[in-house]
C-alpha cells in the first residue's frame, strides 16, 4: 500500500483537473494508504475530500453490518467508485492535511501537517500570504516559512516546475534548499517526481544526487493533477481558460500525455525503478503525520461577561425576555418549552452560541436597525425571548429537536436579516468586536455553471460567438436532456457531424461543477475563541474591509463549526423608514411585535390580490394565487409564503391543498402518524420539516439517513445527489402500506425542494414580514409608497409602477421640486388633512446624494432661479443641467427647455459672481430664447428617460384612440 503526498486537486483553479472527491474516490480503488491534498497556497478543498473519505467508511461499515447479520452478500461498492460489481471497495484512503506553498522566490514546497501546531502554522502561513495581495492572490516570501515550521513536514519540489510553472534557475534553488536543510533539519525532503516526457530516468537520477548532495532523504509523489488520465483533455480546456487563448494555441503549455494522474502502487514502483526506495519512505513520512482534520476542536467564543457564566446569562435573559413577551403572565406550555429548550442548549453546551446571536441583535436594535431571525433554530422560544425573532414558536408545528438534537450532534442555525443599507454596520462591529484574527465571512465557491461553461469553453475551443451565442440560448434543453438533439441542433443553425462542436459539448457537461472561483458568502460569520487563522486560512475579500476564510458552508457544516448568518433585507429596510414616518407624521409608534395583529381589513386586502410592493407576495404567481388562497390568518400567510416555490409546485401539492382547502376534496391522512405531521397542511407535505418527517415516519429512515437527505437538499444544485435516495424511499414507502402515487408525489416534492423550497421556520419568520409590509400598505399606502421608494432598489416592480399603484390607491403624489424636495421622499401635508408624497432627489437618475443635500443645505427660503442654485449650492453646470431635465425647477415658472437653456449658460467658463459685478443681479444678462413649447409626449418621454416615471398621462393614453377601433 503506497501514499501520494501532493495531489493538486480543483481547488487550484484552472489548474487541477478533478474533484477532491474523486481523488479520494480513485484511491480507495487503487489501495492507496494516504493521500494529501495539496493546492496551490490554499486548503479550500480538503474538507470535501474529507467529508468523502467519512461517507466511504460510513457505506463501508454498514456493509460490513449487513454481511455480519445476513452473510456475504457481494455487494457493490459505494457509488462513485468505479469498481466492478460485487467486488466491494474496503480500503479507506487516509487524508493528510496539506497544501503546495509556492513562494515569490519560485521554491514549491508541499508542507503536510504532521500535527495539530502543525497545522495551525501552515494556516497562519497562508493566511500571512494572502492579507498582504489582492484577492485571489497570495505572496509569501520564503523568510515567513523560515520563522518557524513547528509541526510540519517539507516536501520540497525540484527546479524543474510543474503544474503550469516555469522552471528555476539551478543556482538559485541549491541556494534555496541549502537554506531549507539547515534551518529544519529532518524535516525538510525532495521530491522525486517524474514528468511523464519519456526523460523521466536521467531527470530522477539526478535529483536523486541532488538530494544526496543536500543530505536530504527523498520521497516520491507522481504530482497528479488529475485522478484518472480521460481528464486530459478537460486539463487542457482549463489551462487555456487559465492562460485566455485557444486550445489549438497552447503549444507547450499543453499536456504531452495523459499520465499526470494517480497512480497504483504497482505503477509508481515501475515509474521509480531502482528510486523506488523513495516510495518506502513516503510512506514511513506519510506515517509520521498524525493529524486528522477531523479531530480539529473547534472553540466558539466563551462569551462570559461580567464574571456570569453563558449558561447563567442565557437563562438569566431568556427568563426576563419571557417577562417582556408575556407581560399578562407566559401559559405554563411555554414554560415548559423554555425549560426544555435552555436544558437541551445545557446538554450540548450551546450557550455561547445563542448569547452571540443575542448580543448582535442587541447591537443591531441600539443603532435602531430593524431585524428579524429565521432558521431552524430561530424556531424556539429561547431565540424569542431574546429578541431574535418576532414569531411565536406556538405557530409553528416541530419540536425544538428537531433542530437542536443530541442524536444529530451538528450546530444549530440561526440567520438574521437586518436592514440591507445598514447591514455593514453590523459586519464592522462583529469585527471590532472578536477582531480580524478571531472573526471571518465564510467563502462561497463559485462553481461552472451553464452560461459560464458554454461561455468560457466554447471560446477556449475556438467555437464562434454565434456558435457559443446559439448554444447559451438552448441551456435548458440540451442540460435537461444531457445533450441536444440533432434535429434541435439542426433548427438552431448547428451541425451535429460537427467533431469540435460534439466534443465541446462533452467538455462543458464535464466542467459543470468545477469550482472557477472563491467568493464570500452573503453573511455567514465565523467567530473564535482563540485565532481563527490557525483553524482555517484567512484572506482579503474584494470588498474593502472585508476579511473570508476559504471554506464555505458545508466545508464548516462538516467540521461542525457554528456560523452565525448576518444577511440583509431590503424589505425590513422599507419597514423601518415606514414606522419612522409613523412616528413623524401619525404619532404612531409600531415594531414587527406591536402591530395590531390578525386585521380583518389586511386579509381583504391580500384576498383582491392587491399586493403590489408587499413582501414575498407581489408577484404575478402570488397574486394570482391570493384569491384562490383566500388567507384569513397568519398561519395562512405562512402557507402562502411556502406554496408557491418550485418544491411544492413540482411536487403537484399546490391543486390539492387549495382543493382540500376550498371542499372540493375530502382531507384524508395516508396514516394517523403521517397525520400528526401534516395535518395543520390538510395532509399535504409543504414545508422542509414535512418532508423530513415523512421519510422518517413513512419510508423507514433513521434519523441519520434522514439527515444525509437533508444534507443533500442543500448541496442538490451542486451535486445533484437527491435521486440516489429514491429506490430506498420508494421501497420503504411500500413496505410500510403507502400507494405508489402518494410516495412518488412525496419524493418529487423532496426533490423540487433541491432546486427551492421553504421549511416552516423561515415561512412564519417571512409571513410576519408580509403582514407587516401589509398591513402599512393597508392602513397607510402613501407612506408605504415612500419607504419602498426610499429603499430601492428592491423586489419585482420599478418606482413608476409603485407611484402609480399609490395614486390608484388615492394617495397624492407631487413632483420633484427644487423649493421642496430633499433626497428621500418625503410625505408632506396635502392641505386637506392627510399627507401627500413628495418625490425626492433620489429619483433623479445619475444624481448624487451629495449634491442633494447641498440643495436642501443651502435653500433658505427658497431659491430665485438657476443661477442662484448655481451660485448658491455650488453644484456644476452638468448637475444643474441634469436637474432641469428632471423638470425639478417648475416652482420657479421655468419649463424644462427653459430651465435646461440657463443650465447650459452656465457652461461657459465664467469668472465667479463676486468678480463679475453680479451680486445684486447686475452685469451681462443672458438673451432672452424664444423656446418652442414641448408637446406633452416628449414631457412624458423626457420624465421616463430623467425619472424612469412619470406624473402625467401613462403613455398608452397618447395612442388609445390609434388601439382602440370606434374610440376616435
Amino acid at each position: 500500500m503506497t501514499v501520494e503526498l501532493s495531489i493538486t486537486s480543483n481547488f487550484t483553479f484552472l489548474t487541477g483537473a478533478s474533484h477532491p472527491e474523486e481523488y479520494v474516490e480513485r484511491a480507495a480503488l487503487l489501495g492507496i494508504g494516504a493521500i494529501a491534498i495539496a493546492d496551490e497556497n490554499s486548503v479550500a478543498g480538503i474538507v470535501r475530500a474529507h467529508a468523502r473519505i467519512r461517507e466511504i467508511a460510513r457505506q463501508i461499515a454498514e456493509r460490513d453490518e449487513i454481511e455480519a447479520r445476513d452473510g456475504p452478500v457481494g455487494p457493490p461498492a459505494p457509488p462513485g467508485l468505479g469498481a466492478p460489481p460485487g467486488l466491494p471497495v474496503r480500503n479507506v484512503p487516509r487524508l493528510i492535511p496539506a497544501a503546495r506553498l509556492v513562494f515569490a522566490e519560485g521554491a514549491e514546497i508541499t508542507a503536510l501537517a504532521a500535527t495539530r501546531a502543525g497545522w495551525a502554522r501552515l494556516c497562519r502561513l497562508i493566511t500571512l500570504g494572502r492579507r498582504r495581495a489582492a484577492k485571489g492572490a497570495c505572496d509569501l516570501r520564503l523568510g515567513d516559512l523560515l520563522e518557524g515550521a513547528e509541526g510540519l513536514e517539507l516536501v520540497l519540489h525540484g527546479p524543474e516546475g510543474g503544474a503550469g510553472r516555469a522552471p528555476l534557475d539551478e543556482a538559485a534553488w541549491r541556494a534555496q534548499a541549502r537554506r531549507l536543510a539547515r534551518r529544519f533539519p529532518g524535516q525538510v525532503h525532495l521530491a522525486l517526481a517524474p514528468l511523464y516526457d519519456g526523460s523521466d530516468t536521467v531527470r530522477l537520477d539526478r535529483l536523486a544526487a541532488r538530494a544526496a548532495e543536500l543530505d536530504l532523504p527523498t520521497v516520491a509523489t507522481a504530482r497528479p493533477i488529475m485522478h484518472h488520465g480521460r481528464r486530459r483533455r478537460l486539463a487542457d480546456v482549463l489551462t487555456a481558460i487559465r492562460l485566455g487563448c485557444r486550445v489549438d494555441a497552447l503549444g507547450r503549455a499543453a499536456l504531452a500525455n495523459g499520465e499526470q494522474r494517480l497512480r497504483s502502487p504497482a505503477e509508481m514502483r515501475r515509474l521509480l525503478g531502482r528510486h523506488a526506495g523513495a516510495l518506502d519512505r513516503a510512506e514511513a513520512l506519510a506515517a509520521r503525520c498524525g493529524f486528522d482534520l477531523g479531530t480539529l476542536r473547534y472553540e466558539y467564543p466563551s462569551e462570559i461577561a461580567d464574571g456570569e457564566t453563558p449558561r447563567g446569562r442565557l437563562a438569566r435573559l431568556a427568563r426576563e425576555g419571557l417577562a417582556w413577551r408575556y407581560p399578562a403572565g407566559a401559559p405554563d406550555k411555554v414554560r415548559r418549552m423554555l425549560d426544555h429548550e435552555l436544558e437541551l442548549i445545557g446538554k450540548l453546551s450551546y450557550e455561547p452560541y445563542f448569547l452571540t446571536v443575542r448580543d448582535i441583535v442587541a447591537f443591531a436594535r441600539a443603532r435602531g436597525i430593524l431585524c428579524q431571525g429565521r432558521g431552524s433554530a430561530a424556531n424556539s422560544v429561547v431565540c424569542y425571548c431574546l429578541g431574535v425573532t418576532s414569531v411565536s414558536p406556538e405557530i409553528g408545528t416541530m419540536v425544538f429537536e428537531r433542530f437542536v438534537s443530541e442524536a444529530r450532534d451538528e450546530p444549530p442555525d440561526i440567520d438574521v436579516d437586518f436592514e440591507h443599507e445598514r447591514r455593514e454596520e453590523v459586519i464592522q462591529h462583529i469585527y471590532d468586536r472578536y477582531g480580524r484574527h478571531r472573526a471571518g465571512l465564510c467563502a462561497t465557491v463559485i462553481h461552472y455553471r451553464g452560461k459560464r461553461a458554454v461561455r468560457e469553453v466554447g471560446a477556449a475551443m475556438g467555437l464562434s460567438q454565434d456558435t457559443i451565442g446559439a448554444l447559451s440560448s438552448q441551456l435548458w434543453g440540451f442540460f435537461s436532456t444531457n445533450g441536444l438533439e440533432e434535429h434541435r441542433m439542426r433548427e438552431i443553425g448547428l451541425d451535429p457531424a460537427d467533431r469540435r462542436l460534439r466534443l465541446t459539448m462533452e467538455l462543458i457537461f464535464e466542467i459543470i461543477g468545477f469550482p472557477r472561483h472563491l467568493s464570500q458568502h452573503v453573511g455567514g460569520f465565523v467567530v473564535t475563541e482563540g485565532r481563527l487563522d490557525e483553524l482555517v486560512p484567512v484572506e482579503n475579500a474584494s470588498m474593502e474591509d472585508r476579511t473570508v476564510i476559504c471554506w464555505d458552508k458545508d466545508d464548516i457544516e462538516a467540521l461542525g463549526i457554528l456560523k452565525v448568518d448576518v444577511l440583509s433585507l431590503g424589505m425590513l429596510t422599507c419597514l423601518r423608514k415606514a414606522f419612522d414616518l409613523l412616528d413623524q407624521h401619525r404619532g404612531d409608534r409600531f415594531d414587527l411585535t406591536t402591530l395590531p395583529p390578525e386585521d380583518p381589513q389586511v386579509y381583504d386586502m391580500l384576498c383582491r390580490a392587491d399586493s403590489v410592493g408587499v413582501f414575498q407576495v407581489e408577484s404575478r404567481a402570488q397574486m394570482n394565487f391570493l384569491p384562490r388562497m383566500r388567507p384569513r390568518n397568519f398561519y395562512d400567510l405562512v402557507i402562502e409564503v411556502a406554496i408557491i416555490r418550485p418544491g411544492p409546485i413540482q411536487g403537484d401539492m399546490v391543486h390539492p391543498y387549495i382543493r382540500r382547502r376550498n371542499g372540493e376534496e375530502q382531507v384524508s391522512f395516508p396514516s394517523d402518524a403521517l397525520g400528526q405531521v401534516l395535518g395543520k397542511t390538510l395532509g399535504v407535505p409543504l414545508f422542509q420539516e414535512q418532508a423530513m418527517q415523512i421519510a422518517i415516519i413513512g419510508a423507514g429512515f433513521t434519523p441519520t439517513e434522514a439527515d444525509r437527505l437533508r444534507r443533500s437538499l442543500a448541496t442538490f444544485k451542486k451535486h445533484g445527489n437527491v435521486s440516489e435516495f429514491r429506490s430506498r424511499f420508494l421501497r420503504g414507502m411500500r413496505a410500510n402500506g403507502y400507494e405508489a402515487e402518494f410516495a412518488e408525489r412525496c419524493f418529487s416534492q423532496i426533490e423540487g425542494f433541491g432546486s427551492y423550497g421553504f421549511p416552516e421556520s423561515h415561512a412564519a419568520s417571512f409571513a410576519l414580514l408580509v403582514y407587516a409590509s401589509a398591513w402599512i400598505k393597508c392602513h397607510h399606502p402613501g407612506i408605504f409608497a415612500c419607504a419602498l421608494l426610499n429603499a430601492q432598489p428592491m423586489g419585482f416592480y420599478a418606482p413608476a409602477q409603485i407611484v402609480r399603484d399609490a395614486r390608484e390607491h388615492g394617495v397624492e403624489v407631487r413632483p420633484i421640486c427644487i423649493h421642496a424636495s430633499y433626497w428621500d421622499n418625503t410625505m408632506e401635508p396635502d392641505g386637506r388633512g392627510g399627507l401627500a408624497l413628495r418625490l425626492g432627489f433620489r429619483q433623479i437618475k445619475g444624481l448624487r446624494e451629495e449634491d442633494a443635500r447641498w440643495i436642501a443645505a443651502a435653500r433658505g427660503n427658497g431659491y430665485r432661479s438657476v443661477r442662484d442654485v448655481w451660485r448658491r449650492a455650488g453644484l456644476g453646470a452638468p448637475v444643474l443641467a441634469r436637474l432641469a431635465e428632471a423638470d425639478v425647477f417648475a416652482g420657479l415658472g421655468l419649463t424644462r427647455r427653459e430651465a435646461l437653456w440657463e443650465a447650459k449658460a452656465l457652461a461657459a467658463d465664467r469668472p465667479l459672481p463676486l468678480f463679475a459685478g453680479d451680486m445684486d443681479g447686475e452685469g451681462i444678462v443672458e438673451p432672452a430664447a424664444a423656446l418652442p413649447a414641448m408637446t406633452e409626449g416628449e414631457e412624458i418621454v423626457e420624465d421616463y428617460v430623467a425619472l424612469r416615471l412619470t406624473l402625467r398621462r401613462h403613455p398608452v393614453a397618447l395612442l388609445r384612440h390609434l388601439l382602440t377601433p370606434g374610440a376616435a
